[in-house]
């Protein structure tokens, strides 16, 4: 089965055409929905992983089992895919948003807290994501992540003033 996946995974990758990846979705939807499920963190990383390369948006779902994992692996295999789901629309960021604060925040591991702060940057620029980068970026003991934290907040402040001259009003910020 990983073996499969794994396969799937790489020419979901590698092609640019769009009903090619709609058949390699097809044919790996039953293995991802198994490979999510599977007892080891290896097969269960690999399915999280495998949601965002085939662009599987029907099964958004699933990514949040997965942020909410007990191996970082899985945890960083879900962020990863989720960053890859909303690069061009907030809303799968923004259905998990106050998950991500709490990863970004306080996940034990440094790797799943940076992948989290990169998924936030695809998010809208809402008051308690900012004011928590805001936080990381001055408070955080890990300078990658403060840096980090301080680089987010500032595309995102960035983005929502181009929206308020725009005329597309996001929330407030102060």
């Amino acid at each position: 089965m990983t073996a499969d996946l794994a396969g799937l995974i790489e020419r979901a990758g590698a092609t640019t055409d769009e009903r090619e990846l709609a058949e390699l979705r097809a044919v790996a939807e039953e293995e991802v929905d198994a490979a999510v499920r599977s007892d080891d963190f290896r097969v269960r990383a690999l399915g999280y992983r495998a949601l965002g390369v085939l662009d599987f948006r029907q099964k958004t779902e699933l990514l949040g089992i997965g942020l909410e994992d007990p191996s970082p692996a899985c945890r960083g295999a879900a962020l990863i895919s989720l960053e890859l789901l909303s690069r061009d629309h907030p809303r799968e960021v923004n259905a998990v948003r106050p998950l991500l604060h709490t990863i970004a925040n306080a996940d034990d591991n440094a790797t799943v807290r940076r992948l989290a702060l990169f998924c936030l940057k695809n998010g809208s620029p809402g008051r308690d994501t900012l004011v928590l980068l805001d936080h990381l970026s001055s408070d955080d003991e890990d300078a990658e992540i403060a840096a980090l934290a301080g680089r987010v907040v500032s595309e995102l402040k960035k983005r929502a003033r181009e929206a308020e001259k725009r005329g597309s009003k996001p929330r407030k910020i102060r």
